[in-house]
């Protein structure tokens, strides 16, 4: 574990930037430092492309963003920053770049140079594809319909840009190869009569050919072809007549398709039909997304490039924390975060990474922590009943029809995003197992069909996101054998035609069991495999098809668990304490599926399952008619949605469900749009609307569990604030929240409302939100006693006694702190004698001012406000 960070974090406020700017939230930043946070947590800074809504799709790694206010507006956001004594955390992007946007030089000058880019080898091209007729071209997805008849339709065009000739394709273009503007140039020097365009011509077509790799050859190309596009800028400019022949030939080819398909032919890479990249693609990309390329950021120059700027601004004394986005996409993350960690001694360092039920992070890693989906799921258990587990199977069961556990589905949606959006990643894989079975004359008879279902089915039931093996270094964890042999093992189970022999040779090779080039690429490559096969099958497939209780259904959740018992929690804090005691504790983020609010309404659902039952059965019928050719499992999501975010605006709820239609991949999909599906689930929503009858009813149904929805609310926020990690509020989590999944978490927020709470008085704030005023309490609080929250104060499990003790969480951090919040209220029916042993001596609410001592009956700890946080005086 590393060692405490240099500035230590008490909490972290996150803000998107784009939609902001740097002046709007430097304006905010005596509001953030007023509610007490210590950090500001910002998603990523630097340039992205245009019209970027998040910053994720970087394309430009040298500067920060000037959508934002670029270098001057960070400079007025940081110094704002200090003068409140504000700390910055910082969203970083190391493992793909946006490549749709021509800002993107690095991939612009890959496609013009191929192998003779001087960025050949940041992206991770397969240069040697099998298919011969993608060999040495980089096959880009992204045309409407097929490349022929676009073509013949006119589609395409060829632009000047002073000495820069592109392909225009819509509102996209592409370079030209610089050698392969010999033929147009030699064309219009015939027309033009002009031998200075002729000997440009000659010029181009000489140089350097993509082939030749060598540093003297990559490099005289580049600079020749600067020159000779200089050269040919200043005659077009210098002679209108030239600039002519030059723009009349290019419209003439761009009007011929026999003459532009030869031009095409002899790019660097090839256009094609946008459905051709669920099936063949060159280059790795971030998950199924052909618009985002990989980064091979275990180079060294990569790293240093790309992190040049972060790291600048880390040692200037701008930022101080950073949070690494994706790290199981990179090859080495052990080995990218002791990098991180050498170059930024003292940074506070935590990452995005995933982790299953029982899964920890790796002890090896130069991380503080996580960014808090384990804390997330761990939380909101809490406030899910388990005694209504079967009921809930069994109307989901019922409703939808489905009575596959949610590992049959989850292993079901697994197979199909290897078999469609990741079978080029597969196909990759498959190659190079081809290659290594090669080498082994006991599997020499496999052909590559078996290769590539042995792999596949290993991705497929791989337990968690990947295994951390280093090949290079000969390297493996105990605990990735164990990973692996579970894989091997349940893949034999559910895959009757998979062969034993194969699967467990590739095992062995997985354990770097069997040595060999061939064979250390496939391990490295193997694990950036499985983490987009969990996170396409699992989280965005299978979390929106198995939706018995849709809150279950999180970023890094497991919905076949139902809740999570006190006992686990506490044991959880104590190891989290123990481990990582600087991991962020989140409850809502832009990515999760929705906000915790929500989360948290359609929880208490499992308190109430037969009036939920009736409640449904009432809706369905009164929707009978209009539901169309709507499955039963997306009309199910609806109705649980509808009682986790009512009242909702009709647009945003359509817009919501035709995303998890699309994401569930049963009726429609993003691939594959079903526009009678879509139109069906559309009307089914208005129907709700349109039906003043059925609004009634559920409102009369939802009032209750808003009421129970909310005391949970203040207890998981209390509990959030109180257990060992850092504290982390999403931007405008800190009042009541009614978002769903992006794009819905990234509307608007009213700053204003959020400022004015905070000049009220301490009773009225309570009255006008006592979320808000517990966030503002509990803050004060961890600053006045920041030795009982840091990462050496005590965390002892508080047991209550009496007959609801089961719905009481309490703990003491350090000596002067009692945290204490109720659970499962909706079917409490009075707390009958249940109270709290108090540590010894006396105590006062932070909350309420109420002093307590010795034991302490519920009613009386809770009062009014249906929580505690005690202050030792």
């Amino acid at each position: 574990m590393l060692p405490p960070p240099t500035i230590l974090p008490r909490a972290t406020y996150r803000v998107q930037p784009h939609g902001l700017g740097f002046k709007a939230i430097a304006a905010l930043v005596p509001y953030f430092a007023d509610l007490g946070v210590s950090h500001l947590y910002l998603a990523p800074i630097l340039q992205a492309r245009k019209g970027s809504t998040h910053g994720y799709d970087v394309v430009d790694h040298s500067r920060i963003d000037e959508s934002l206010g670029g270098e001057s507006a960070w400079r007025e956001l940081v110094a704002a920053c200090k003068r409140r004594g504000l700390a910055i955390l910082l969203d970083v992007v190391p493992n793909h770049m946006a490549i749709d946007d021509p800002a993107n030089r690095w991939w612009w000058d890959v496609l013009e140079d191929a192998h003779a880019s001087r960025y050949a080898h940041h992206f991770d091209v397969d240069w040697e594809s099998p298919e011969d007729r993608l060999r040495h071209q980089i096959l880009l997805p992204v045309l409407g319909d097929h490349y022929g008849r676009e073509l013949e339709a006119g589609k395409f065009s060829l632009e000047r840009c002073g000495g820069d000739v592109r392909v225009r394709y819509g509102d996209r273009a592409f370079p030209l190869s610089p050698r392969s503007l010999r033929e147009p140039l030699a064309a219009a020097a015939r027309l033009a009569h002009d031998p200075r365009l002729g000997h440009l011509a000659d010029a181009f077509g000489a140089l350097p050919g993509s082939h030749e790799t060598d540093l003297e050859s990559v490099e005289r190309r580049h600079a020749d072809k600067e020159r000779l596009r200089g050269d040919l800028d200043l005659l077009c400019r210098s002679d209108e007549a030239l600039a002519a022949a030059v723009d009349g030939t290019l419209a003439a080819i761009a009007n011929d398709p026999d003459r532009f398909d030869e031009l095409l032919q002899r790019q660097n890479y090839r256009l094609a039909f946008w459905r051709a990249g669920s099936r063949e693609l060159d280059y790795r990309r971030f998950f199924d997304i052909s618009e985002l390329a990989a980064l091979r950021v275990e180079d060294g120059r990569v790293f240093d490039e790309t992190h040049e700027v972060i790291l600048e601004l880390v040692a200037r004394g701008d930022v101080a924390g950073l949070r690494i986005d994706h790290p199981d996409g990179l090859c080495d993350p052990q080995e990218y975060l002791a990098r991180i960690h050498d170059h930024a001694p003292g940074t506070w360092i935590v990452v995005e990474k995933i982790l299953q039920p029982d899964e920890r992070v790796r002890p090896d890693w130069d991380a503080h922590g996580t960014t808090g989906y384990e804390f997330l799921n761990l939380v909101n258990g809490l406030f899910v009943d388990p005694r209504a587990e079967s009921a809930f199977t069994a109307l989901f069961a019922e409703v939808s029809g489905e009575r596959r556990s949610f590992d049959e589905i989850a292993l079901e949606a697994r197979r199909e995003v290897l078999r469609t959006s990741l079978a080029p990643d597969v196909q990759r894989l498959t190659e190079l197992g081809t290659r290594v079975i090669e080498r082994h004359r006991g599997f020499r008879d496999y052909t590559r069909a078996d290769v590539r279902n042995t792999l596949r089915e290993l991705a497929a039931a791989f337990p968690v996101y990947r295994t951390y093996a280093r090949a290079d270094e000969g390297v493996i964890a105990d605990e990735d054998k164990r990973l692996i042999g579970a894989a091997i093992a349940r893949a034999l189970e559910h895959a009757a035609d998979l062969d034993r022999d194969l699967s467990g040779f590739f095992g062995s090779v997985l354990c770097l069991e069997v040595g060999g080039e061939s064979e250390r690429e496939l391990v490295m490559r193997f694990q950036q495999l499985t983490s987009p096969t969990a996170a396409k099958g699992v989280e965005d497939t299978a979390c929106y098809r198995y939706v018995r209780l849709a809150s279950l259904c999180e970023v890094g959740g497991d919905p076949s668990r139902f809740g999570t018992t006190v006992e686990e929690f506490h044991a959880a804090n104590l190891e989290r304490l123990r481990a990582t005691p600087f991991s962020l504790l989140a409850t809502s983020t832009h990515d999760t599926k929705r906000s915790e609010d929500v989360r948290l309404r359609i929880d208490v659902l499992s308190e109430v399952p037969d009036e939920w039952r009736a409640a449904v059965g009432r809706w369905r019928e009164r929707l009978r008619n209009r539901r169309g050719v709507v499955n039963g499992a997306a009309e199910y999501l609806l109705l649980q949605t509808i009682v986790g975010a009512w009242p909702i605006e009709e647009e945003r709820l359509a817009a919501y469900m035709e995303k998890a239609a699309r994401e569930a991949k049963t009726h429609t999909s993003w691939t594959s749009p079903n526009a009678d599906y879509e139109r069906d689930l559309r009307d089914l929503v208005a129907a709700i609307f349109r039906d003043g009858d059925l609004r009634a009813d559920i409102e009369r149904f939802i009032a209750p569990l808003q009421r129970a929805a909310q005391t949970h609310s203040l207890a998981q926020t209390l509990l959030k604030l109180t257990s060992p990690g850092v504290p982390d509020l999403y931007q405008g989590s800190e009042l009541w929240t009614d978002e769903l999944v992006d794009p819905d978490n990234r509307r608007p927020v009213d700053w204003d409302q959020r400022r004015a709470l905070l000049r009220l008085s301490d009773s009225e704030a309570a009255d006008a939100h006592p979320k808000f005023r517990l966030i503002a309490r509990a803050l004060e609080l961890r600053a006045r006693r920041p030795e009982a929250f840091g990462p050496n104060g005590e965390y002892e499990p508080l047991a209550a006694s009496g007959p609801r003790a089961d719905r009481i969480v309490a703990f003491a951090r350090g000596t002067d702190v009692v945290a204490v919040a109720p659970r499962l209220v909706l079917s409490l029916d009075g707390w009958n004698g249940t109270a709290l042993a108090l540590p010894r001596g006396s105590w006062r609410d932070a909350l309420t001012g109420t002093s307590h001592d010795g034991v302490v009956r519920m009613e009386q700890l809770f009062g009014t406000s249906g929580i505690a946080l005690l202050e030792r005086t």
